[in-house]
């Protein structure tokens, strides 16, 4: 083959019109007390559970597709970071010059093929890295919103609320969590970091209309197809 392969990156928007190339999405699992013992886990006795997603995965649209070849397609609202630098072992100090700002995602989840991939002890990417599997809202500058520990962050659906905590509710703060991820990867300009969600994670049907609001930050909404 002569020559690069070349690709368009996937790509997301900021609140100022501003887009960018997204290199990676990392999440992590289990940073909500409470969402962790909804899951069977003990928050006081677990490290971080970090996981990947695709860039592909991220998407900013008003309609995502119900994914094929699952019956329970569960709504996680978090808090997503995007890095303007990166780093590897870097302490949770110098985290926040890296960070150009903020947004809502939800990460998307097929809970039946997760759990019947546990079940059998084989991975379970295909859960979580599928296609529109990343909902996420214009990404706020740093400079212009605080991240501070009492905002509120909260999903509903069809005007129903089913998810709320406090940012100051997280395990492990955004910091700190950055500076964990750093140790085990190297983190680059252009990477997203889903920072975990809180209890009530439930089961989406087509047609449901999804609303999730972190205070201060633009709001992420869309429909079921």
């Amino acid at each position: 083959m002569k020559g690069d392969l070349v690709w368009p990156a996937p790509r997301v928007s900021a609140r100022t019109g501003e887009a960018f190339a997204v290199r990676h999405v990392w999440c992590v699992g289990r940073n909500y007390a409470e969402h962790a013992r909804e899951m069977g886990a003990d928050p006081k006795k677990s490290e971080p559970v970090f996981f990947s997603k695709p860039a592909q995965a991220l998407v900013q649209s008003e309609s995502i597709a119900y994914p094929a070849r699952t019956l329970s397609l569960h709504h996680e609202v978090e808090l997503a970071v995007l890095l303007a630098a990166g780093g590897r072992a870097i302490p949770a100090c110098d985290w926040d010059e890296r960070i150009w700002g903020y947004g809502v995602a939800v990460d998307l989840t097929r809970r039946d093929v997760q759990a019947e991939c546990k079940a059998a002890g084989r991975p379970w990417e295909l859960s979580k890295g599928f296609d529109q599997s990343a909902p996420i809202g214009p990404i706020q500058r740093r400079q212009e919103w605080q991240l501070h520990e009492e905002a509120s962050m909260h999903l509903s659906v069809n005007g129903e609320r089913r998810q709320f905590a406090r940012l100051g509710d997280m395990i492990w703060p955004v910091a700190e969590l950055l500076s964990r991820l750093s140790e085990e990867v190297t983190l680059n300009t252009g990477d997203v970091i889903l920072t975990g969600t809180p209890a009530g994670v439930a089961d989406l049907q087509r047609g449901d209309r999804l609303v999730a609001v972190i205070d201060g930050l633009p709001e992420l909404a869309f429909q079921i197809a």
